[in-house]
């Protein structure tokens, strides 16, 4: 679902920050050589994230969802001089492709990566974070919110990716539809935790910006 028009999303980014070269890089070679290239971040939605990084200035981010690696970078771009971000995924076939560019950017030695589910790997990471980024299965988004909560700074940022899933949220949901029903539901603990203050944004597929109290 388009939540804007073509020709207004076109004149958003035209008027955002300039996608930086190696993220256009990045950009391109993931449409050309990954499946399901539309998961990217891209262009408008990677500064939308830079910006938020920029302005939290976190010295810890966590990121559950890696990709290709573009949103990563993006965050990557407001780290404190001493900060790290650790990065999941559970595709080993991208770990490369990944590596790749961060290797090309500036904060090479502050990105980790974990291969594996997240689930098992958050709690080895003996970390408080300031910025978290979730964007992996949504069927666990309910599970990595109650797993990153007590891993948080006060203050500390949430963004949680796909909220809007397509404009189903909107649509009478079909029985056998258990990611859109969890959504829903995620959507609605975000709103209801007392731990949080949260706005939701109809940027491309829906970004939600949680705040820890």
């Amino acid at each position: 679902m388009h939540f804007i028009s073509d020709e207004l999303d076109h004149y958003v980014t035209c008027h955002s920050e300039n996608e930086p070269e190696l993220l256009a890089q990045l950009n391109r070679e993931t449409y050309q050589k990954i499946i399901q290239p539309r998961m990217l971040s891209g262009h408008f939605q990677g500064r939308v994230l830079s910006m938020l990084s920029k302005i939290i200035k976190p010295e810890n981010i966590l990121e559950i969802g890696t990709y290709t690696g573009y949103a990563t970078l993006c965050l990557a771009e407001g780290l404190g001089q001493n900060g790290s971000l650790d990065t999941i995924d559970v595709n080993e076939e991208l770990v490369d492709f990944q590596r790749k560019y961060f290797d090309k950017s500036l904060w090479s030695n502050k990105i980790k990566q974990h291969l594996g589910q997240a689930l098992e790997i958050i709690p080895s990471l003996n970390k408080k974070y300031d910025l978290v980024f979730i964007d992996a299965d949504k069927d666990n988004y309910i599970n990595y919110f109650h797993a990153i909560i007590p891993i948080m700074n006060k203050g500390g940022v949430i963004l949680s990716d796909n909220v809007l899933w397509s404009g189903k949220v909107l649509e009478n949901v079909k029985i056998n539809d258990k990611t859109t029903n969890i959504i829903l539901e995620y959507n609605k603990l975000l709103k209801e935790d007392s731990r949080i203050e949260t706005v939701l944004f109809p940027i491309r597929d829906g970004l939600t910006i949680s705040r820890v109290i």
